[in-house]
């Protein structure tokens, strides 16, 4: 009962964009192999690839090189050249998105993104899918200094609505988003058809989990 009453108390909700709202799975996966086999010579298994999505590709691309910066600094340049001339024809909305925000801006919810995407690509993303009227606040990874899993992005864009983090729910696809929002005091809801399955997720700190997009009003309103 004390968690369905929490559900009940939100006041907002709070997305992650890549895996959570738009696919774009594959894209990144796809932009992972051409800079490591430009860079490296060979593609690196896709497992390794994707294991850090949802922290800044700055710091994914460190942890790729083995620590080289400069090594880390030509995946970046790599990644970034072919990720931006392919994004628009490869990012796709998952199905029910759309509906699912204008359900929620219905019911009268504030919604933001928290996002590790800089902020370029973040409003690319929004633009390309006409989505930005739905959001009251975006907070990239250019907007703070403390990048998921520390839990300030989700504190940050609480603050801008004008709410304490425990009255926002924040969705996400990776452990990262779990972790951030679950130590911010937010309520964590796993994206399962994201980069994650529901064992990571829940390791990680979600409280609910959800296999599609379209079961969250169903959470949030019953």
């Amino acid at each position: 009962m004390e968690s369905r009453n929490r559900i009940r108390s939100l006041e907002a909700v709070l997305f992650d964009f890549d895996g959570t709202i738009a696919n774009t799975l594959m894209h990144i996966l796809t932009s992972f192999q051409h800079a490591t086999a430009e860079v490296l010579g060979a593609a690196l298994p896709d497992s390794e690839l994707m294991h850090n999505v949802g922290i800044p590709l700055a710091q994914q691309m460190l942890e790729l090189s083995g620590g080289d910066a400069r090594v880390a600094d030509q995946l970046l340049a790599a990644y970034c050249t072919f990720n931006h001339a392919t994004h628009d024809q490869m990012a796709t909305l998952y199905p029910g998105v759309t509906q699912v925000l204008s359900e929620l801006k219905e019911h009268g919810f504030p919604l933001g993104i928290v996002t590790s995407k800089g902020t370029p690509m973040a409003n690319r993303g929004l633009d390309l899918f006409d989505l930005r009227p739905f959001f009251d606040v975006v907070v990239t990874a250019d907007d703070v200094a403390l990048h998921k899993p520390d839990p300030y992005p989700v504190v940050h864009a609480a603050s801008l609505l004008g709410l304490r983090p425990e009255a926002v729910a924040y969705i996400g696809d990776s452990p990262h988003d779990m972790e951030s929002a679950s130590r911010a005091g937010a309520v964590a809801i796993g994206a399962c058809w994201g980069v994650s399955d529901e064992d990571r997720l829940v390791a990680a700190g979600a409280q609910y989990t959800l296999n599609d997009i379209r079961e969250l009003p169903t959470l949030l309103f019953g």
